[in-house]
């Protein structure tokens, strides 16, 4: 595991552990947070826990003309109960996603810091959020990184049924009309698998990446 020292820098990705980690340390600038999203690399850790940089190997990634819409879903999409905005709430979306519950985790790893520095580069174009409306109340969304022609998705959440569903799939259209390449899921879980996202190999992902930028 590399320590990362003020210098501008990161590893190869190739030299993250078997979990993904691949440094420690550094800070939460949009300098650095914009080149470890072009280069592969997201940060992820507990309160109170120095910095860690990962890029993991598998990826999970959506191309969007694999999106699935169940029928389900179709149907609640079709009855029009939400209003979907775009980028117009992003500091609650993050504050959302921070405190809602999930399965399984005590805590998050959306610590304060965090929602700070994002913040910082949604005031720059580059962080951008979804937001999902339920008779005037914010119930749903989800926030990430925009590098032009691929959108790093970072978390949702959903204080009513489906409502992260609804963020999710508007992104998507959202993205396939603007010709972007590909949503960056990070990491398997069964719910982004139904929705169509899959893994692939840390390679292949670097290599779309590489002619992004």
């Amino acid at each position: 595991m590399h320590y990362l020292t003020n210098d501008l820098f990161f590893p190869p990705v190739s030299q993250a552990n078997l979990d993904g980690i691949l440094a420690i340390g550094g800070d939460l600038s949009p300098e650095r947070l914009l080149l470890a999203y072009k280069s592969g690399i997201f940060p992820w850790f507990e309160p109170g826990d120095p910095i860690l940089w990962w890029s993991p190997n598998p990826r999970m990634v959506l191309f969007l003309e694999e999106l699935i819409v169940s029928k389900s879903m179709r149907n609640i999409l079709n009855r029009k109960s939400f209003k979907v905005t775009f980028n117009q709430n992003f500091r609650e979306v993050i504050a959302h996603c921070q405190n809602v519950k999930r399965n399984g985790q005590t805590g998050t790893w959306i610590t304060n810091d965090m929602i700070e520095a994002y913040c910082n580069l949604n005031k720059l174009g580059i962080a951008k959020s979804v937001e999902v409306w339920q008779n005037e109340e914010l119930v749903g969304g989800l926030y990430g990184i925009d590098l032009g022609t691929i959108f790093c998705g970072e978390s949702m959440f959903s204080l009513v049924s489906n409502a992260s569903k609804v963020a999710f799939i508007a992104l998507v259209e959202q993205l396939k009309e603007k010709n972007y390449k590909l949503l960056d899921c990070q990491v398997y879980n069964p719910h982004l698998e139904s929705l169509g996202c899959r893994e692939i190999k840390r390679s292949e992902f670097i290599a779309i990446l590489s002619n992004e930028n």
